[in-house]
């Protein structure tokens, strides 16, 4: 499960990382960010976008901010997007929340060494009334690596910076593809 997490690196930084040549976008940087949040998405190398997070389908009240990694090329409503529209999530920092002592305690995830790390996400369009089109996104989740499995049974597929690519390219095979969806072995600094 991703429900919440953190994007608090100036736009400089953020569009070297991703080799992003200076676009308009509006975007500030974000302690905390949450579901319908508008946010920084990278859709190719080189470019990033602002979009809601959550797919939004009327068998749901709520947004789907989340699909698993298991299942993405069975569900209807993910696979489409995960053949034809990857895309990555940058962010400082994820959360979770543990519960200790039956109190739910609000973990800060994030990786050694790494002041930004991909996320691994699909994106969808949706007619808006006035005919435009809304872009959104949902984060892929896995299993829970050793390192956070005692906090959640779920985290977020963390890409590795070598896989990025790989993770963006639409002519790989679907099945390749997946073999990146796995809970990172990189180190994890729990706050």
């Amino acid at each position: 499960m991703c429900g919440r997490y953190e994007l608090d690196t100036i736009k400089k930084e953020l569009w070297e990382r991703y080799h992003i040549v200076e676009e308009n976008n509006k975007w500030f940087p974000k302690a905390e960010v949450f579901p319908t949040d508008v946010c920084p998405v990278v859709i190719e190398e080189g470019k990033i976008v602002m979009m809601k997070w959550g797919f939004i389908e009327s068998f749901s009240k709520k947004p789907l901010i989340n699909a698993r990694a298991e299942t993405i090329l069975q569900k209807p409503t993910f696979r489409d997007s995960f053949l034809h529209s990857r895309c990555i999530i940058p962010v400082t920092a994820f959360f979770e929340w543990e519960e200790v002592n039956g109190k739910k305690m609000k973990r800060k995830i994030s990786v050694e060494n790494m002041p930004i790390v991909s996320l691994a996400g699909i994106k969808k369009s949706y007619s808006q009334p006035d005919g435009s089109l809304q872009e959104r996104f949902s984060i892929i989740t896995t299993n829970s690596s050793k390192q956070i499995e005692k906090i959640h049974d779920r985290m977020p597929v963390i890409l590795s910076p070598k896989d990025e690519e790989s993770y963006l390219n639409h002519q790989l095979p679907a099945l390749e593809v997946t073999k990146l969806l796995v809970p990172t072995k990189e180190t994890l600094i729990i706050e």
